[in-house]
Protein backbone atom coordinates (compact mmCIF):
# COMPACT_ATOMS: atom_id res chain seq x y z
CA UNK A 1 0.00 0.00 0.00
CA UNK A 2 1.20 3.54 -0.84
CA UNK A 3 2.11 5.53 1.70
CA UNK A 4 -0.71 8.84 1.97
CA UNK A 5 0.66 12.15 1.60
CA UNK A 6 1.25 14.40 4.45
CA UNK A 7 -1.84 17.01 3.53
CA UNK A 8 -4.34 14.07 3.02
CA UNK A 9 -2.84 12.94 6.66
CA UNK A 10 -3.22 16.68 8.05
CA UNK A 11 -7.18 16.53 6.14
CA UNK A 12 -7.98 13.55 7.69
CA UNK A 13 -6.90 14.84 11.31
CA UNK A 14 -8.71 18.25 11.15
CA UNK A 15 -11.90 16.44 9.74
CA UNK A 16 -12.07 14.34 12.85
CA UNK A 17 -11.23 16.97 15.15
CA UNK A 18 -14.10 19.25 13.74
CA UNK A 19 -16.50 16.09 13.78
CA UNK A 20 -15.30 15.90 17.46
CA UNK A 21 -15.92 19.72 18.27
CA UNK A 22 -19.96 19.38 16.80
CA UNK A 23 -20.82 16.43 18.90
CA UNK A 24 -19.36 18.27 22.07
CA UNK A 25 -22.26 19.99 23.58
CA UNK A 26 -21.74 23.66 25.19
CA UNK A 27 -22.49 23.92 28.92
CA UNK A 28 -23.72 27.13 29.13
CA UNK A 29 -23.72 27.19 32.92
CA UNK A 30 -20.04 27.02 33.25
CA UNK A 31 -19.69 30.36 34.51
CA UNK A 32 -22.84 30.51 36.29
CA UNK A 33 -23.47 31.11 40.29
CA UNK A 34 -25.71 28.64 42.22
CA UNK A 35 -27.72 31.57 42.34
CA UNK A 36 -28.21 32.54 39.01
CA UNK A 37 -28.79 28.63 37.89
CA UNK A 38 -31.39 28.60 40.44
CA UNK A 39 -32.90 31.50 39.62
CA UNK A 40 -32.83 30.40 35.50
CA UNK A 41 -35.09 27.27 36.69
CA UNK A 42 -37.16 29.09 38.21
CA UNK A 43 -38.16 30.80 35.45
CA UNK A 44 -38.56 27.95 33.24
CA UNK A 45 -40.47 26.80 35.70
CA UNK A 46 -43.05 29.37 35.94
CA UNK A 47 -43.07 29.56 32.60
CA UNK A 48 -44.41 25.79 32.55
CA UNK A 49 -41.13 24.69 30.47
CA UNK A 50 -40.47 21.54 32.67
CA UNK A 51 -37.77 19.71 30.72
CA UNK A 52 -35.96 22.62 30.40
CA UNK A 53 -36.14 23.30 34.54
CA UNK A 54 -35.09 20.09 35.25
CA UNK A 55 -31.47 19.72 33.68
CA UNK A 56 -30.58 23.16 35.37
CA UNK A 57 -31.61 22.16 38.46
CA UNK A 58 -30.13 18.70 38.26
CA UNK A 59 -27.08 21.07 37.76
CA UNK A 60 -27.80 23.28 40.46
CA UNK A 61 -27.80 20.10 42.62
CA UNK A 62 -24.61 18.98 42.27
CA UNK A 63 -22.54 21.96 42.44
CA UNK A 64 -24.37 22.95 45.76
CA UNK A 65 -24.05 19.76 46.90
CA UNK A 66 -24.83 19.44 51.07
CA UNK A 67 -26.79 23.07 51.18
CA UNK A 68 -30.60 23.85 51.72
CA UNK A 69 -30.16 24.81 48.06
CA UNK A 70 -29.13 21.52 46.53
CA UNK A 71 -31.98 20.07 48.74
CA UNK A 72 -34.79 22.84 47.28
CA UNK A 73 -33.04 21.98 43.70
CA UNK A 74 -34.13 18.58 44.31
CA UNK A 75 -37.81 19.16 45.50
CA UNK A 76 -38.39 21.29 42.63
CA UNK A 77 -36.84 19.01 40.14
CA UNK A 78 -39.62 16.46 41.33
CA UNK A 79 -42.06 19.10 41.07
CA UNK A 80 -41.36 19.59 37.47
CA UNK A 81 -40.92 15.81 36.82
CA UNK A 82 -44.22 15.80 37.82
CA UNK A 83 -45.68 19.06 35.63
CA UNK A 84 -43.81 17.53 32.57
CA UNK A 85 -46.00 14.02 33.25
CA UNK A 86 -42.66 11.91 33.94
CA UNK A 87 -44.28 10.66 37.47
CA UNK A 88 -41.91 7.55 37.80
CA UNK A 89 -38.59 9.65 38.00
CA UNK A 90 -40.46 12.22 40.30
CA UNK A 91 -41.22 9.53 42.90
CA UNK A 92 -37.65 8.49 42.28
CA UNK A 93 -36.49 11.62 43.09
CA UNK A 94 -38.94 12.45 46.18
CA UNK A 95 -38.05 8.70 47.02
CA UNK A 96 -33.95 9.82 47.32
CA UNK A 97 -34.89 13.33 49.10
CA UNK A 98 -36.93 11.18 51.48
CA UNK A 99 -34.20 8.80 52.48
CA UNK A 100 -31.25 11.21 52.43
CA UNK A 101 -32.80 14.27 54.54
CA UNK A 102 -34.79 12.30 57.14
CA UNK A 103 -34.87 15.67 59.29
CA UNK A 104 -35.36 18.20 56.81
CA UNK A 105 -38.07 21.55 57.04
CA UNK A 106 -39.20 20.13 54.08
CA UNK A 107 -40.37 16.98 54.31
CA UNK A 108 -43.84 17.58 54.99
CA UNK A 109 -43.89 19.05 51.52
CA UNK A 110 -42.17 16.07 49.44
CA UNK A 111 -44.60 13.81 51.31
CA UNK A 112 -47.38 16.17 50.31
CA UNK A 113 -46.04 15.99 46.70
CA UNK A 114 -45.18 12.30 46.50
CA UNK A 115 -48.95 12.12 47.19
CA UNK A 116 -49.85 14.30 44.73
CA UNK A 117 -47.85 12.71 41.76
CA UNK A 118 -50.23 9.45 42.32
CA UNK A 119 -53.37 10.72 42.74
CA UNK A 120 -55.60 10.57 40.15
CA UNK A 121 -58.77 13.10 40.39
CA UNK A 122 -60.64 11.76 38.04
CA UNK A 123 -60.49 8.10 39.59
CA UNK A 124 -64.42 8.23 41.11
CA UNK A 125 -65.11 9.27 37.95
CA UNK A 126 -64.45 5.97 36.60
CA UNK A 127 -66.94 4.20 38.31
CA UNK A 128 -69.47 5.93 36.21
CA UNK A 129 -68.10 5.06 33.14
CA UNK A 130 -69.57 2.46 31.03
CA UNK A 131 -66.89 -0.28 31.17
CA UNK A 132 -66.14 -3.21 32.86
CA UNK A 133 -62.84 -2.26 34.78
CA UNK A 134 -60.07 -0.11 35.84
CA UNK A 135 -56.82 -0.52 35.54
CA UNK A 136 -54.69 -2.41 37.93
CA UNK A 137 -52.50 0.31 38.15
CA UNK A 138 -55.11 3.42 38.67
CA UNK A 139 -55.91 1.10 41.98
CA UNK A 140 -51.84 0.78 42.90
CA UNK A 141 -51.66 4.55 42.28
CA UNK A 142 -54.05 5.78 44.59
CA UNK A 143 -53.21 3.11 47.20
CA UNK A 144 -49.63 4.74 47.03
CA UNK A 145 -51.11 8.13 47.03
CA UNK A 146 -53.23 7.27 50.62
CA UNK A 147 -49.93 5.93 52.08
CA UNK A 148 -47.80 9.37 51.38
CA UNK A 149 -51.14 11.51 52.78
CA UNK A 150 -51.69 9.37 55.76
CA UNK A 151 -47.63 9.40 57.05
CA UNK A 152 -47.98 13.21 56.32
CA UNK A 153 -51.04 13.72 58.64
CA UNK A 154 -49.65 11.04 60.94
CA UNK A 155 -46.71 12.67 61.68
CA UNK A 156 -46.97 16.37 60.37
CA UNK A 157 -50.83 16.96 61.76
CA UNK A 158 -49.72 20.87 61.71
CA UNK A 159 -48.52 20.83 58.20
CA UNK A 160 -49.69 23.10 55.94
CA UNK A 161 -50.28 20.73 53.48
CA UNK A 162 -52.15 18.20 56.24
CA UNK A 163 -55.87 19.89 55.55
CA UNK A 164 -55.71 19.13 51.72
CA UNK A 165 -53.98 15.77 52.14
CA UNK A 166 -56.90 14.54 54.67
CA UNK A 167 -59.77 15.63 51.83
CA UNK A 168 -57.71 13.71 49.19
CA UNK A 169 -57.16 10.90 51.36
CA UNK A 170 -61.22 10.90 51.96
CA UNK A 171 -61.61 11.12 48.13
CA UNK A 172 -58.94 7.87 47.60
CA UNK A 173 -60.98 5.85 50.31
CA UNK A 174 -64.63 6.96 48.46
CA UNK A 175 -63.46 6.42 44.62
CA UNK A 176 -61.62 2.74 45.88
CA UNK A 177 -64.95 1.97 47.53
CA UNK A 178 -67.16 3.29 44.55
CA UNK A 179 -64.95 1.01 42.31
CA UNK A 180 -65.67 -2.24 44.28
CA UNK A 181 -69.42 -1.07 44.11
CA UNK A 182 -69.08 -0.39 40.29
CA UNK A 183 -66.90 -4.36 39.90
CA UNK A 184 -70.20 -5.09 41.88
CA UNK A 185 -72.65 -3.77 39.69
CA UNK A 186 -71.10 -4.76 36.34
CA UNK A 187 -71.79 -8.55 37.66
CA UNK A 188 -75.06 -7.65 38.66
CA UNK A 189 -76.25 -6.69 35.31
CA UNK A 190 -75.00 -9.46 33.69
CA UNK A 191 -76.39 -12.00 35.61
CA UNK A 192 -73.12 -13.29 37.61
CA UNK A 193 -74.70 -12.85 40.99
CA UNK A 194 -72.23 -14.95 43.14
CA UNK A 195 -69.48 -12.75 41.64
CA UNK A 196 -71.24 -9.36 42.60
CA UNK A 197 -71.68 -10.13 46.27
CA UNK A 198 -68.22 -10.87 46.47
CA UNK A 199 -67.78 -7.75 45.55
CA UNK A 200 -70.42 -5.89 47.60
CA UNK A 201 -69.13 -7.93 50.65
CA UNK A 202 -65.40 -6.46 50.10
CA UNK A 203 -66.55 -3.00 50.23
CA UNK A 204 -68.67 -3.49 53.22
CA UNK A 205 -65.68 -5.33 54.77
CA UNK A 206 -63.08 -2.91 53.66
CA UNK A 207 -64.13 0.45 53.59
CA UNK A 208 -66.09 2.09 56.34
CA UNK A 209 -68.93 5.55 56.16
CA UNK A 210 -68.20 6.31 52.56
CA UNK A 211 -71.16 6.65 50.46
CA UNK A 212 -70.93 3.69 48.06
CA UNK A 213 -71.76 1.44 50.78
CA UNK A 214 -75.36 1.86 50.18
CA UNK A 215 -75.32 0.98 46.45
CA UNK A 216 -73.71 -2.32 47.50
CA UNK A 217 -75.79 -3.51 50.57
CA UNK A 218 -78.54 -2.67 47.61
CA UNK A 219 -76.96 -4.70 45.47
CA UNK A 220 -76.31 -7.39 48.22
CA UNK A 221 -80.20 -7.53 48.67
CA UNK A 222 -80.79 -7.99 44.86
CA UNK A 223 -78.26 -10.84 43.96
CA UNK A 224 -79.41 -12.22 47.30
CA UNK A 225 -83.04 -12.19 46.15
CA UNK A 226 -82.26 -13.45 41.97
CA UNK A 227 -80.64 -16.46 43.88
CA UNK A 228 -83.56 -17.32 46.34
CA UNK A 229 -81.45 -17.29 49.56
CA UNK A 230 -84.49 -15.11 51.46
CA UNK A 231 -83.08 -15.06 54.91
CA UNK A 232 -79.77 -13.65 53.82
CA UNK A 233 -81.57 -11.15 51.35
CA UNK A 234 -83.97 -10.05 54.66
CA UNK A 235 -81.35 -9.83 56.62
CA UNK A 236 -79.31 -7.25 54.49
CA UNK A 237 -82.32 -5.60 54.16
CA UNK A 238 -82.69 -4.95 57.76
CA UNK A 239 -78.96 -3.96 57.89
CA UNK A 240 -79.84 -1.08 55.16
CA UNK A 241 -82.67 0.37 56.70
CA UNK A 242 -80.70 0.20 59.84
CA UNK A 243 -78.20 2.11 58.87
CA UNK A 244 -79.74 4.38 55.83
CA UNK A 245 -83.31 5.06 57.36
CA UNK A 246 -83.84 7.20 54.93
CA UNK A 247 -82.79 5.51 51.93
CA UNK A 248 -84.88 5.07 48.85
CA UNK A 249 -82.95 2.56 46.45
CA UNK A 250 -84.93 -0.12 47.81
CA UNK A 251 -87.64 1.24 45.94
CA UNK A 252 -86.43 3.30 43.18
CA UNK A 253 -83.08 1.58 43.15
CA UNK A 254 -80.04 3.56 42.35
CA UNK A 255 -80.09 7.03 41.31
CA UNK A 256 -77.51 9.66 39.92
CA UNK A 257 -76.40 12.06 42.80
CA UNK A 258 -77.01 15.68 42.01
CA UNK A 259 -73.98 16.61 44.04
CA UNK A 260 -71.05 13.87 43.46
CA UNK A 261 -69.41 12.90 46.39
CA UNK A 262 -65.83 13.33 44.39
CA UNK A 263 -66.72 17.43 44.09
CA UNK A 264 -64.09 18.49 46.88
CA UNK A 265 -62.35 21.30 45.02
Amino acid sequence: MSRMSAPFVSALLAAGLLAGCSTTTEDKTAGWTTDKIYSEARDELNGGAYDKAVPLLEKLEGRAAGTPLAQQAQLDKAYAQYKGGEKAQAIATLDRFLKLHPASPAYDYALYLKGLVNFNDNLGLFSWVSRQDLSERDQKAAKDSFESFRELVTRFPDSRYTPDARQRMTYIVNSLAQYEVHVARYYYSRGAYVAAIGRAQNALAEYKDVPALEEALYILIKSYDALGMTQLRDDATRVMQASYPNSQMLTQGPKAKVNPWWKFW
